[in-house]
């Protein structure tokens, strides 16, 4: 068996590898360099649970970041148990293959209670006086505290949000390495996120992501010099390419503009009742997942749908089958955004009613995805001087609300989700081993096989 590493590098595709990422831009010329099909959804979860599997979305069940719980009658996003992710995962493989066999599983989603043997993942600390504490979990347990020893607290608020930088990278990429020095497991899988921050922000717009493009470049770097050392067989892969996009799509007003969704009114602002609404819509990137809960309506929905500027796709049950999306989880109907669109979760019509949580980094409570979570407000010239005194709050053990976030969509100038037929702006796969042509997403958990040197 031979000792294999995964650097995911969220958000590359061949479109950015170029003067930019003069180390990447070489490695890859000495490679083996494929384009990965893109599947639906292209987003992390889903895609990472495919790559893990090797099955699809209608087979593992992960249909989007986040969806409808049906039976709780609540959305939920960014959940974290392994559970979630049925089918069995590639280090089980592994396993089957070659007992003793050991995986450490650096931030890949579903990291919480998986079977690897090793693992870290973002799971700040929510205290009983309303604020929230950076911190990172761990298996086992002691692993968190020996790498926050070394390293430092998990900088949770560079992972995502207004202050996302290449400081939370950098972490997870040395946590990686000391993990390694520890325990040498026999395959590790390692999530760079940095990418998804300024690309979504600003789409391919050089000017400002040509500085962010070289940091990344930095920690490959980094990272595959180490595990040469070690002399393990290196992957380089993505989930997807991010494109620019320019229009947002506000699914749940049009649904709400028409009678089928239901609020509620909580001291002046307003909530989403999923459960009450006849339908409404889990937005996520470029998907969104129409829920329906009253059958009478669907021909209504469906003929709504069909006619709102920027929706390429709608799929129903054929469609949702012939993009492997037919599982239970997945909305009644899913519309696709075309090139230049996104769909935003906003469902209030005057922003004077928003929830309290639209304007805070709030990642679970809200009913969708919501990427303008990386801006402090460009309306409010006081922003940066709120931030400090909210922040001087928060060490002085106060209660503060962190409403600096802007509820202008059109911010967002970078998206992804669907399928691009451009090959230039598909995820990438660079192998130190010579792979397949037309290389499909659920692949690649036989070309981790492959690497390992063991038997799909």
């Amino acid at each position: 068996m031979k000792k294999t590493v995964v650097i995911d590098v969220v958000g590359l595709s061949a479109a950015l590898i170029g003067e930019h990422t003069p180390f990447l831009t070489a490695y890859a010329k000495k490679r083996h360099t494929s384009a990965i099909a893109p599947m639906l959804p292209a987003v992390t979860t889903a895609v990472q649970s495919t790559y893990l599997t090797g099955q699809w979305p209608s087979e593992h069940g992960i249909v989007g970041n986040g969806w409808y719980d049906r039976t709780d009658s609540e959305i939920k996003f960014w959940k974290q148990s392994n559970k979630l992710v049925y089918g069995e995962k590639v280090w089980e493989r592994a396993r089957q293959l070659h007992p003793g066999f050991t995986c450490s599983k650096m931030f890949w989603w579903y990291n919480m209670y998986s079977s690897a043997d090793f693992s870290v993942t973002p799971r700040p600390q929510y205290l009983s006086d309303g604020r929230k504490a950076p911190d990172c979990y761990s298996h086992p347990a002691s692993l968190r505290d020996r790498l926050q020893q070394e390293l430092g607290t998990f900088p949770l608020f560079q992972f995502w949000g207004p202050g996302a930088n290449i400081k939370s990278t950098q972490w997870i990429a040395d946590a990686s390495i000391l993990t390694d020095k520890w325990h040498n497991p026999d395959l590790t899988l390692i999530y760079l996120p940095h990418l998804d921050y300024c690309l979504q922000k600003f789409g391919h717009d050089y000017t400002k992501i040509a500085p962010e493009l070289k940091a990344i470049d930095g920690v490959v770097r980094q990272l595959v010099e180490y595990y040469e050392q070690q002399q393990s067989e290196i992957i380089i892969l993505s989930e997807y390419g991010i494109t620019n996009v320019s229009k947002p799509i506000h699914i749940n007003r049009l649904l709400r503009e028409h009678g089928l969704i239901s609020v509620r009114v909580e001291r002046g602002l307003e909530l989403l009742d999923a459960g009450a609404s006849r339908a409404f819509a889990v937005a996520d990137h470029q998907l969104a997942h129409i829920y329906i809960n009253d059958p009478c309506c669907l021909k209504e929905v469906r003929e709504l749908v069909e006619n709102i500027p920027g929706v390429e796709l709608v799929l129903d049950r054929e469609g949702k089958h012939e993009h492997h999306l037919h599982h239970e989880r997945s909305g009644d109907i899913v519309l696709v955004a075309d090139e230049d669109s996104w769909f935003t979760y906003y469902y209030w019509e005057d922003d004077a009613k928003a929830p309290d949580f639209a304007r805070i980094v709030d990642i679970h409570r809200k009913p969708g995805y919501d990427p303008v979570e990386m801006f402090l407000n460009p309306a409010d010239p006081f922003v940066k001087m709120k931030v400090i005194g909210k922040v001087l709050k928060k060490k002085l053990g106060f209660r503060y609300l962190m409403d600096v976030i802007p509820l202008d969509a059109t911010l967002i100038k970078g998206s992804h989700g669907r399928i691009s037929g451009d090959k230039k702006d598909h995820p990438v796969l660079i192998t130190s081993q010579k792979v397949k042509d037309n290389v499909q997403a659920v692949d690649v958990h036989d070309i981790i096989l492959q690497h390992l040197g063991l038997e799909g």
